[in-house]
């Protein structure tokens, strides 16, 4: 809601350092990425522009050259850690070169949701560089945005949600806030406060949802090595953390794959969603999203996956 609100506020009356509301205006995105930022940018009528997201973060070649020339390139969606659905964690180099790149547009914004920052699954826990030190000490600290929430913490949807910028971003944000609400939720907000009390709350909290979802990451992975392991049918990846697992398939092979998964009762993301327009270029890849099913039902839809996602892939190369 906060990012959707950000951006709304840009398209009707415009950000700092601007000349007025956003109008025409292009977004990159990184993909596979997330479908609900694609979907904010689809409803207020930002283009969006792909670029490809790498083990360290998006081709910052493509997206230096892109900004540099096209002053309609207003900003980018960046998910820094344990990325949606790569499970990516951005680089200190690519901190550095999205802070300090040079724009087009002057009020570029950098859209920073650091949905994952403590959702760890193994030990090593991974971290990132501070974007907006970064962006300041580039003279350009009101390029970032970053948003967090508890959502995936304490309370689907009944969290508590953060913005951080610089100064002038926050007092753009608050005085469009003032016509749009009275305040937050303190009650809800005293709750998590009295719940978690500190950082190192929040640390051993998480440390509890690892119990619960890394044996589930566990499952994904050990079909997947089981099925795929030494052929040319598939790559995924081997997250950190966050929630997902990011499989391609043989090019042509995610729409049928995930139509008959659903044939066979096992309900999969829509190919194409982590992609601007649900278009995936190659149709090949599927987001996989193991946490809510139990250890036993998981072992039986990866099995019905893999099967499938191995039939259309053999189909398809022997086509």
């Amino acid at each position: 809601q906060m990012m959707y609100d950000a951006l709304l506020g840009a398209v009707m009356f415009g950000v700092p350092g601007g000349d007025g509301p956003w109008q025409g205006v292009k977004f990159l995105c990184p993909v596979p990425g997330y479908d609900r930022h694609f979907a904010i940018c689809e409803r207020l009528g930002i283009e969006m522009i792909p670029v490809e997201m790498l083990d360290d973060g998006p081709d910052m070649d493509a997206v230096e050259a892109l900004v540099a020339e096209d002053a309609s390139i207003k900003g980018i969606w960046c998910v820094p850690k344990y990325s949606n659905p790569t499970g990516a964690v951005y680089s200190d180099l690519t901190v550095d070169r999205l802070a300090a790149m040079k724009c087009a547009a002057p009020d570029f914004r950098i859209m920073w949701d650091n949905a994952y920052v403590v959702h760890h699954l193994t030990g090593d826990i991974a971290s990132v560089k501070n974007i907006q030190k970064a962006a300041e000490a580039a003279g350009n600290g009101d390029r970032i945005l970053t948003f967090v929430s508890t959502s995936k913490i304490s309370l689907a949807g009944g969290g508590v949600a953060a913005m951080s910028a610089s100064k002038t971003n926050i007092d753009d944000q608050l005085e469009r806030m003032f016509f749009s609400s009275i305040g937050p939720d303190k009650i809800n907000q005293l709750r998590h406060v009295r719940f978690f009390k500190d950082t190192a709350g929040v640390a051993a909290h998480m440390v509890k949802h690892a119990e619960i979802i890394a044996p589930k990451f566990a499952v994904v992975e050990k079909a997947l090595t089981a099925a795929f392991e030494g052929t040319d049918l598939a790559s995924w990846t081997k997250p950190e953390g966050g929630y997902f697992v990011s499989v391609d398939l043989a090019d042509g092979c995610a729409a049928e794959t995930v139509k008959l998964c659903a044939e066979a009762g096992v309900k999969l993301t829509a190919s194409g969603a982590c992609f601007p327009y649900g278009n995936d270029p190659r149709d090949r890849n599927i987001r996989l999203a193991p946490t809510m099913p139990t250890v036993d039902e998981l072992e039986r839809a990866m099995e019905v996956f893999c099967t499938t996602a191995k039939m259309v892939c053999l189909q398809k190369v022997a086509d």
